[in-house]
């Protein structure tokens, strides 16, 4: 999706006219604009050029928002040869996009016209009405007041020219907008108020004082400073709203130090390149993604995941671009650099969010698209039937003039984008990123979960828990076993490669390897033929000894994956592999039962291993022995008793992940899963699907309410402006009233989506329990710790006492070398010792 920065729009009806002028141009397939952050989204074939100029045509500007500056934005060269896009000048350009500019214009023309209407106030009412004393040369001088009261409200006006200039380009453009109301009914307040002051000149004394009191001077300036208030307030609502994808644009490193030619220099981030070797002290940002070369240190990856407890880092190790190394010395490697990075990437995924649109936005888009037109018309009838009941042309002008003033399209255009924004903010700080407005809306919907097993249910760190050799050694099972695994990326084949190190098998060459996803492996090794797999697969090529299908049965009952391996014809034995469950897995699946989800587990792996694994996790559904093209039509069948939601990790999760009708990918998962998915779960935990669900959930709640308040609004307001009630029961709205009222309309409608920030996405303890643990007596305990010198040991410790059962926090001080625990229950001061002294800290004392 290209995105552009559109400028000129002030209202929901102008984003509609820009979105039908685009949408017309040849091969743009899909166009989406946002009023909230003045961004166009355009899918298609169509030129940059080709959008611009039908925008410029549609009466407003645009600018490709990504398009490279001299700042940076062109391709370096990286050792191996491939470019490496910078992208700093696309986010610099997002977070000038984003600046609120607009906000200290408003206020310099709000005080200004309050000062002069403060002034045409006095003149036009105090006097008039409170009797208030004016200069001598003014008593008794109807045309003089009218005069400066004329002189006033066009300074006014002329302040605030910017309503004219716009809705008068609107209507030229044939697409007139809310300035153009805004506009129409001010000028046509100071118009006829022009022409009764024309009158005037002709009139006596005394008839000229009567016509002073029919005067709309100060109502067309009112109603400009009060539409300014609301616009202002406006602003600063809405720029609220992009706080968080403002602060994920701060978070981005302006500098890296490298290590070239055996020196380490400073250089902008945007010249480190793939490979490049680059420090990392106490205290600084890690500038692009890498692996630690060397070293040891603790990360805190808050700003990308919410995480707040540093995360021990040492050599192999990933790091990523903005998050903090607390304590420790780090060199690491370059892996992704400029637009490739976690942090780039987040990014762009709550810009693109940003940028789209939701579907349940489409009835308001519809609506604004012809709003101004049928307010016109129907303030042109007020008037018309006013005139025809018998009424003055003065309060007939006045109907028309409120009806004009008080409808509000920007409530109805900014109702969902403001929700979204804030929503995906939201999600963002928490480690939950939202592709398009689309999933997020979506997300609330689903009554169907399917979980992939490995890597998702499970940690997806399998270790080997038994070898069971037949007709040959352990260590030649081993070793067979290692070499034909030694290709695969498969979690298994991680297991019995670890295993095979352990052991020191050694780990032959293999010639004419050949995958067959959700089956097995074949190659040659020293010559022999050897396979790997499931025992369907390897029952096709050789016979199972009955021994050896029996103890598969037996570990598959116990959780453990028996995977068979012959060689040249023969079955040489079974290596039984297991994975340990998630520490929140079970937590999680209850919490998506809570909500009313279905949860199903869907895995490749047997029946009974799968059975075993769900147990554990709480989950009473599951399909099992599904290869990975088998679990896109599970995924279809499923999707016939409602909204479908898969979450995986892996490459064979890709295909199930675009069927289903939201995609949830772990964020420690493979690329192709990632870029499949409509949600990623940056934390790697299920706890963040539930958390998701609920935000999505909160968010279509915030964006109904906003709808029935635009809605509600102006089908209230305009009939009361129009004076509807005015002989029933003697309820009509003033002009200036009508101003009041519609410039807080989308105030209130910003201020609502801004709730969403109070949102609470993560379930709380049971209230019971909560109220049980209250009435416990608090235990706490200090520890005397030697050996503590920064926040890395800090990390440690906290982490070692956390992970002991009772421990409810720890708070822990390398400068104090003291640790103060609390404690739910009742643990022993060993325990506690044990657990620190595991981390070659000494305890000198437990009070």
């Amino acid at each position: 999706m290209e995105q552009y920065t559109v400028t000129g729009m002030s209202c929901a009806a102008c984003a509609a006219r820009v979105e039908k002028a685009v949408s017309g141009v040849e091969g743009v397939t899909s166009c989406s604009v946002s009023l909230l952050t003045n961004a166009m989204g355009v899918e298609g074939s169509a030129s940059a050029d080709a959008v611009i100029a039908a925008v410029e045509k549609a009466g407003y500007g645009a600018a490709l928002r990504n398009a490279p500056g001299p700042a940076g934005g062109a391709a370096h060269e990286t050792k191996s040869g491939a470019s490496a896009r910078t992208g700093v000048s696309r986010y610099a350009a997002e977070e000038e996009a984003l600046a609120d500019h607009e906000t200290p214009k408003l206020k310099r023309r709000l005080f200004l016209s309050l000062g002069f209407l403060l002034v045409l106030m006095y003149v036009s009412m105090g006097h008039a009405m409170l009797h208030l004393p004016l200069p001598a040369f003014f008593e008794g001088n109807p045309l003089a007041i009218a005069l400066l009261e004329l002189l006033l409200s066009s300074v006014i006006l002329i302040i605030n020219r910017a309503f004219f200039e716009s809705g008068i380009r609107s209507v030229l453009h044939g697409a007139p907008n809310m300035d153009t109301l805004v506009a129409m009914g001010s000028g046509i307040s100071w118009i006829y108020s022009l022409v009764i002051l024309f009158l005037m000149t002709r009139d006596p004394a005394q008839d000229a004082m009567t016509r002073l009191h029919s005067l709309y001077f100060e109502s067309a300036a009112m109603i400009l400073t009060l539409i300014t208030v609301g616009k202002m307030l406006e602003a600063r609502s809405k720029g609220k709203t992009t706080d968080a994808l403002k602060s994920l644009l701060r978070l981005s490193p302006k500098t890296a130090r490298v290590l070239r030619g055996g020196t380490e220099a400073e250089i902008p981030v945007e010249e480190v390149c793939v490979g490049d070797l680059f420090v990392v002290r106490p205290g600084e940002n890690i500038p692009v993604d890498g692996v630690v070369v060397s070293g040891d240190g603790a990360v805190n990856e808050a700003a990308l995941t919410g995480e707040s407890i540093p995360v021990d880092k040492a050599a192999g190790d990933s790091v990523s671009a903005a998050t903090s190394n607390q304590a420790g010395f780090l060199t690491c490697r370059a892996t992704r650099v400029g637009e490739d990075t976690t942090l780039s990437q987040i990014i762009r995924m709550v810009s693109d969010a940003a940028a789209t649109k939701a579907p349940i936005a489409k009835i308001a888009d519809k609506v604004a698209g012809v709003f101004v037109p049928a307010v016109i018309c129907v303030a042109a009838v007020v008037f018309a039937v006013w005139l025809l009941t018998g009424a003055e042309f003065s309060f007939a002008l006045s109907r028309a003039i409120a009806v004009l003033v008080i409808s509000c399209p920007c409530a109805l255009g900014l109702a969902t984008p403001v929700a979204i924004m804030v929503g995906s903010g939201v999600g963002a700080r928490n480690g939950i990123l939202f592709k398009t407005s689309a999933a997020l809306e979506e997300t609330g919907r689903i009554r169907t979960v399917v979980l992939d097993k490995t890597g998702t249910v499970t940690k997806g760190e399998p270790t080997v828990r038994e070898t069971i050799p037949h007709g040959v050694t352990e260590e030649e099972l081993l070793y067979y076993a290692a070499g034909l695994e030694a290709k695969s990326e498969h979690p298994l084949a991680k297991a019995v490669l670890a295993e095979a190190k352990k052991r020191g098998t050694g780990l032959p060459d293999s010639e004419s390897f050949s995958a067959l996803p959700g089956n097995g492996l074949r190659a040659t090794i020293d010559g022999a033929e050897v396979m790997g797999g499931k025992a369907s697969f390897i029952a096709q090529h050789c016979e199972i000894p009955g021994a050896l299908s029996q103890k598969a049965e037996e570990l598959a009952g116990r959780g453990i994956t028996p995977l068979y391996f012959a060689k040249d014809g023969k079955c040489i034995g079974l290596i039984g592999s297991a994975d340990v469950l998630k520490e929140d897995s079970r937590k999680a699946v209850g919490e998506l039962h809570d909500l009313g989800i279905r949860v199903v587990m869907l895995t490749g792996d047997n029946q009974k291993t799968a059975a075993a694994v769900a147990e554990d996790a709480g989950i009473t559904e599951v399909i099992a022995d599904v290869l990975p093209d088998g679990k896109e039509s599970v995924i279809r069948s499923l999707a016939e008793s409602g909204k479908v939601a898969m979450i995986g990790d892996g490459i064979n999760d890709a295909p199930a992940l675009t069927r289903a009708d939201i995609g949830i990918a772990i964020g420690a998962g493979a690329d192709v899963a990632v870029d499949a998915a409509d949600v990623v779960l940056a934390k790697s935990s299920l706890l963040d699907a539930a958390a998701a669900i609920r935000l999505s959930r909160g968010t279509l709640r915030n964006i109904h309410e906003n709808l029935f308040w635009a809605f509600f609004y102006n089908v209230l307001c305009i009939p009361l402006a129009a004076g509807a009630f005015e002989k029933s029961f003697g309820i009509s709205l003033s002009p200036m009233i009508g101003a009041a009222a519609m410039s807080l309309s989308s105030f209130f409608v910003v201020t609502n989506a801004l709730r969403l920030n109070l949102l609470k996405i993560y379930k709380s303890e049971n209230k019971t329990v909560r109220a049980a643990e209250k009435g416990k007596k608090e235990m706490k305990k200090t520890m005397k710790i030697e050996g503590m010198m920064c926040m890395h040991c800090e990390a440690r410790v906290k982490k070692a006492l956390l992970a002991v059962p009772g421990v409810a926090d720890a708070e822990v001080s390398h400068e104090a070398g003291s640790a103060v625990v609390t404690l739910s229950e009742d643990v022993s001061d060993d325990v506690l010792r044990q657990a620190v002294e595991a981390q070659d800290y000494p305890v000198i004392s437990i009070e």
